[in-house]
């Protein structure tokens, strides 16, 4: 095993272990026992060699991503230069690169940030999908009570004038009808008022002639409108 301390090409400080399995070539025992003194010495240097030009044109992001490159170039360069002493090169694998432990804080706290900022997106997005949905369910139901509404006022609308005019050649108007409309939503709403627990003393002009006037107020309202939008 051998460890080579090096910096990356962002200067971030690293040692790489390297393992190398080599042997003696059976045809040269005589150049592998007496051509080199010291055979680990002479691989060391060749893998910090090749190891300390390599990493340092690598951030370090890219040099765990090409460990193998690393190596690749590694078993290529032993082969090639351990050959002329009679040894063979099986295979050169970087097993390890270890950042400083200061480096390697600050990525697991860049990863926690991130992926906490992940989260918080994340939330704030399912929070907004839950607001946007109950709008859309708000105007939905909104607008699904204004046309059950609508169909209510119209059935009761058909309803008065059918018993009105039944068996009779009469043709209410539409004034009338309005008027008979508000009549009965009077009496509707008084009902309502009543008929609650908590209800409080409310005084109302209580007549169908109230009814009258507010009616005639509706209407003059609507008139004064239309005729202003004339001007």
């Amino acid at each position: 095993m051998v460890r080579v301390a090096t910096k990356t090409k962002d200067n971030v400080f690293v040692t790489a272990q390297v393992a190398v399995q080599q042997s003696v070539k059976p045809d040269n025992v005589v150049e592998a026992m007496y051509k080199l003194s010291d055979v680990h010495a002479q691989i060391d240097s060749y893998v910090s060699d090749v190891v300390r030009s390599c990493l340092p044109q690598m951030t370090l992001d890219e040099s765990f991503e090409k460990k193998d490159d690393i190596s690749d170039a590694v078993q290529k360069r032993l082969t090639v230069e351990m050959a002329a002493y009679g040894f063979q090169i099986h295979k050169a694998l970087v097993t390890e690169l270890v950042p400083n432990q200061d480096v390697v804080q600050s990525m697991n706290e860049i990863n926690k940030q991130k992926r906490l900022r992940d989260a918080a997106i994340m939330a704030a997005e399912g929070e907004k999908i839950k607001v946007v949905k109950a709008a859309e369910a708000a105007a939905d139901a909104a607008h699904l009570q204004g046309e059950g509404i609508a169909r209510q006022r119209r059935a009761i609308i058909d309803g008065l004038r059918d018993s009105i005019t039944h068996g009779s050649q009469e043709h209410l108007s539409t004034e009338k009808i309005s008027e008979l409309l508000l009549i009965t939503q009077y009496f509707e709403t008084l009902r309502d008022i009543a008929a609650q627990s908590k209800a409080q003393i409310v005084f109302l002009p209580h007549s169908a002639s109230a009814v009258s006037d507010v009616s005639s107020q509706i209407r003059n309202g609507v008139m004064q409108a239309g005729a202003g939008g004339r001007m």
